[in-house]
């Protein structure tokens, strides 16, 4: 009988420890679940140099202000536009930088939120040039696309720097040319900046069409990357069709690569930063766009990646006042696209410049 209550006792120690161990996993798989739900900021933006900065100084700096992970998605405007229109019924991405083309894009397919100028506070020292009659996204950088060339190749042939979109016809140039496709921001800025040096705009296009027929004959290919810094590094091309902070930044590298904004204008080439609609952590996303317009944050796009400062109250000194666009008297000079109405065209204007310029040459 004392050996069966015995037996007893046991069982029931036996079944408390089995159920403090539970109690104990319990426990654990709470504290694991605790750590999976802190929150994660999801950015998708720009590789390269962007990327190893965002990395090195911005995202640190967030992270440990708002005690939050920030994870960080590399890719092209246009893949991060696939990307939100994948994932417009259940989106993943919380921040999206984005070209001001694409940007436009995803604004009109329903993809982005407005900013709360509650918390977005840094708004009110933004330039007009940066902004979005709708709130929806706002311009960090302001970046010219204009002309760049080989400022060696150009002084040992005794060639003069170009001063106008249409230099690049020049017979000279044939076979040493690599071109911006219009498959991305430069491209299309090449058109419309064509159709303008010969008497068109956004609505009347045909001009461009024609003077790039005449400047594909000196091309050798069509640059769909936005990159043609190996081009210029192998010396496949002489000049070409680029933006004012890669230009820089390849010269910065120690390359003998110019920047010249033709006689007839640069447009303005605007990066961008925007809440993604319905995103898992809006208002933390809300408060990143707010981060990345303060002064430091602008300073640091200037300095090293020579985006020019979209914050009024930024000042920049030395050398680099001279490579970026800097100060409503310079910025004011800079042609602002009207997106919406070559987006209207895009597809069109795409398909003509691949079966008449680019697929030809």
């Amino acid at each position: 009988m004392k050996k069966k209550a015995y037996l007893i006792v046991l069982l029931c120690l036996l079944l408390v420890t089995a159920a403090g161990c539970s109690g104990q996993t319990g426990s654990s798989a709470d504290e694991g679940s605790g750590k999976s739900d802190e929150k994660t900021l999801v950015l998708a933006a720009y590789g390269g140099s962007y990327e190893q900065k965002m990395k090195e100084d911005l995202i640190p700096k967030f992270e440990k202000e708002h005690g939050v992970k920030v994870k960080y998605i590399t890719g092209s405007s246009v893949d991060t536009l696939s990307k939100l229109q994948a994932q417009k019924d259940n989106p993943q991405i919380d921040v999206a930088f984005l070209d001001d083309g694409p940007q436009a894009q995803a604004k009109a397919f329903g993809l982005l939120a407005p900013l709360d100028e509650s918390v977005v506070t840094n708004l009110s020292n933004v330039y007009d040039i940066a902004k979005d009659k709708d709130n929806v996204g706002v311009g960090f950088g302001i970046i010219s696309t204009g002309l760049a060339y080989n400022k060696d190749v150009f002084e040992q042939n005794g060639w003069e720097p170009p001063t106008s979109w249409n230099d690049l016809a020049d017979p000279k140039f044939k076979g040493k040319l690599v071109l911006p496709s219009i498959a991305n921001t430069y491209g299309v800025h090449f058109l419309l900046m064509t159709a303008i040096a010969n008497g068109g705009d956004e609505e009347n296009i045909e001009p461009g069409f024609e003077k790039m027929k005449e400047i594909a004959k000196n091309a050798i290919t069509f640059d769909k990357t936005a990159d043609v810094s190996n081009y210029f590094l192998q010396g496949q091309t002489v000049a070409s069709a680029w933006g004012s902070s890669r230009v820089f930044t390849l010269q910065d590298s120690g390359f003998p690569i110019e920047y010249v904004i033709p006689e007839e204008g640069a447009p303005a080439l605007m990066a961008t930063v925007s809440v993604v609609k319905d995103a898992p952590n809006g208002d933390l996303a809300q408060e990143f766009v707010n981060f990345v317009l303060d002064e430091e944050a602008q300073l640091l796009f200037a300095n090293s990646l020579f985006d020019g400062p979209v914050n009024k109250n930024v000042k920049l000194e030395g050398d680099i006042v001279d490579k970026v666009a800097y100060g409503e008297e310079e910025i004011a000079k800079l042609i602002k696209v009207d997106w919406e109405a070559v987006n209207a065209k895009r597809a069109e204007w795409t398909e003509r410049a691949n079966k008449e310029i680019e697929v030809a040459h």
